[in-house]
């Protein structure tokens, strides 16, 4: 019995992209990387991803850390599946180090191969960052423009979302900064001013002094449970950026129009909208998706606050690293890891 050999098939490689090679391609393209976010949740909104639940791996010993992946697969112009394995380490920053660090995976749609693995954290910042400052813009449309700015929370997030709103054209005559270290809260303040986008900056007494004094208001904390519980500290219309998910309470989500990347997402791990939800029986709140937004579907009235809660869908991610490879890769730039897929043939 005569036996056909198998075609050859080209030989998958493995690439490793550092941090470093990641920021080179990313430092400075705040438009391009906005408009590759945008792209993505149209992609997503259309029905052109597929982005199940997170996985949560928590620790009983170390409570407040926890480890996600975030697997997705994302069709249009992208073309590319992955998964995103992200940290969220609390207790580093006593130490100096960072919260959150994270690898992200991509594979190629043909083959299921893995192609390359990137240090994410800044692919993750920089798509939370982009898909706040994408919101801002399209929130705000038919309001005055907004020009003061507060920051509740100081971290990483923080920087990025303020480095992507400078540098998509907004500015601001007055910058709020809070946070419950006064220490942080200074170093922000500083790096602010060094910076000279933020116009007259100020570290605010208060969490209500903050949310008062400000058009825009941006959460970036860790908080695990709501702790901003008054609805009329949002009665001037504020547009606020929720990007940390649980500092809010309920009674503040029910006063607001309500936006969301993801409805499924965003309602469940106890987030303030999830709270809300449980609290209300329903999800009626809820007044749409960015999506919806994006499309003209949803209209954002001026006469009450608007929250954006967007839970950081996987397919973003994906999107921003395959651009990442491509750039690389079209730029001779790969570090290829050679022979990493040891066995590629079926029979030896």
């Amino acid at each position: 019995m005569s036996h056909t050999s198998e075609p050859a098939a080209p030989a998958p490689s493995f690439a490793v992209i550092p941090g470093a090679h990641v920021h080179r391609v990313l430092e400075g393209q705040h438009k391009r990387t906005t408009e590759i976010i945008e792209a993505a949740y149209r992609t997503h909104g259309r029905g052109g991803t597929v982005n199940p639940p997170s996985y949560f791996l928590r620790f009983p010993d170390r409570p407040t850390s926890r480890i996600i992946a975030l697997p997705a697969s994302v069709g249009g112009d992208v073309q590319v599946d992955g998964i995103k394995w992200i940290s969220s380490f609390p207790e580093n920053v006593s130490t100096g180090l960072p919260r959150a660090s994270a690898v992200l995976i991509l594979n190629d749609q043909e083959t299921g191969y893995p192609l390359a693995c990137l240090e994410s954290s800044i692919i993750s910042a920089a798509r939370t960052a982009a898909s706040a400052a994408v919101a801002a813009d399209r929130l705000s449309q038919g309001r005055a423009r907004p020009r003061r700015i507060g920051f509740f929370g100081v971290g990483l997030i923080a920087r990025y979302v303020h480095t992507y709103l400078t540098g998509t054209g907004w500015t601001f005559e007055d910058t709020g900064v809070y946070d419950l270290s006064q220490e942080h809260a200074e170093g922000f303040a500083g790096y602010l001013k060094e910076s000279g986008a933020g116009g007259t900056v100020t570290v605010r007494e208060s969490a209500e002094d903050l949310i008062r004094s400000s058009d825009v208001v941006v959460f970036a904390t860790v908080a695990g449970e709501p702790h901003v519980t008054g609805p009329d500290w949002f009665s001037h219309n504020p547009v606020v950026l929720h990007v940390s998910l649980r500092d809010l309470s309920p009674e503040v989500v029910l006063a607001a129009t309500n936006v969301v990347d993801d409805v499924e997402h965003c309602l469940k791990a106890n987030t303030s909208l999830h709270l809300a939800e449980q609290q209300v029986g329903n999800r009626d709140f809820v007044n749409g998706t960015l999506y919806d937004v994006l499309t003209g579907e949803l209209e954002i009235p001026g006469d009450r606050p608007v929250i954006f809660s967007p839970f950081g869908l996987g397919v973003l991610d994906l999107a921003l690293g395959k651009h990442v490879y491509d750039t690389l890769q079209a730029a001779g730039e790969l570090t290829v890891v050679d022979g990493f897929f040891h066995e590629t043939r079926r029979y030896g």
